[in-house]
């Protein structure tokens, strides 16, 4: 038997109760350098100095992070997603965010693409 708020899901074999997942947990608005986490969404301040936002170390297919240019002010000072030695959108850099009111999502696929865009 399950609690309040479980789904019945099954892994073709076995049937189990589990919780709803999915979509981003917001966090309280970043206006300092800062370590993302997997599964989270960031809205981002940089209306005083620009930030860098550093991604995980050891992500895995489907880990997924989200930003939001909290200020407008992404083209003033920029956003740097910091790659932590991992790609995004397959090339071996940092990304650079420049537009105003930008947001996005950054999904992991594996070590040759790395971090790829979902929306921008």
């Amino acid at each position: 038997m399950g609690t309040a708020g479980q789904v019945l899901t099954t892994d073709g074999t076995t049937a189990s109760f589990g919780d709803i997942s999915g979509g981003a947990s917001w966090q309280a608005v970043q206006t300092g350098n800062f370590n993302a986490n997997v599964g989270e969404g960031y809205f981002v301040n940089t209306a005083s100095a620009a930030i860098t936002a550093t991604l995980p170390g050891s992500p895995v297919l489907g880990d997924f992070i989200s930003f939001i240019d909290y200020a407008g002010t992404f083209d003033t000072n920029n956003l740097t997603i910091g790659r932590n030695g991992k790609n995004i959108q397959g090339t071996a850099a940092d990304l650079t965010v420049a537009t105003e009111r930008a947001g996005f999502t950054l999904v992991y696929v594996d070590s040759t693409q790395g971090w790829l865009l979902q929306n921008n």
